[in-house]
C-alpha cells in the first residue's frame, strides 16, 4: 500500500503544533518560576537582615539593630517593611517586587537557646 497524497506534510504540521504547545507552556511557567525565585530571594534577605539585627542587639556588631537590618536587606535587593525588637529577639519583615507584584517574607532571630 502506498500512503495517500492527503497525508503529505502532516508530519510538519504535527511538529509545528508540538513546538507551539511547548513554547506556550514555557511562556506560562516562566513567570511562576520567576515569582518562586523572587520569594526565595526576599526570604533570604529577611533571614540575613534578622541575623544582622540580632547581632546588633546582642552587641556583637556595633549599630542600631533595625538600621543594620535595613542595610543588609538593601544589599540583598529588598526593603524592610517592619522591624520589631521583642526582648532579645528581632522580627524583620522584608518586601520586594517581581513582575509588578509585591513579595513579602518574615524572619526572626535572637540568641541561641
Amino acid at each position: 500500500m502506498t500512503p495517500s497524497r492527503a497525508d503529505e506534510g502532516s508530519g510538519s504540521v504535527l511538529v509545528l503544533a508540538v513546538a507551539a504547545a511547548t513554547m506556550l507552556v514555557c511562556g506560562l511557567l516562566l513567570p511562576l518560576y520567576m515569582g518562586l525565585a523572587a520569594k526565595r530571594q526576599i526570604a533570604g534577605a529577611a533571614d540575613a537582615a534578622a541575623l544582622a539585627a540580632a547581632d546588633g542587639l546582642s552587641g556583637a556588631v556595633p549599630g542600631v539593630p533595625c538600621e543594620l537590618a535595613g542595610q543588609v536587606a538593601a544589599l540583598n535587593t529588598a526593603a524592610v517593611a517592619s522591624c520589631e525588637v521583642a526582648g532579645t529577639e528581632v522580627i524583620v519583615v522584608t518586601v520586594g517586587e517581581v513582575l509588578g507584584l509585591p513579595v513579602q517574607a518574615a524572619a526572626r532571630a535572637g540568641p541561641p537557646g
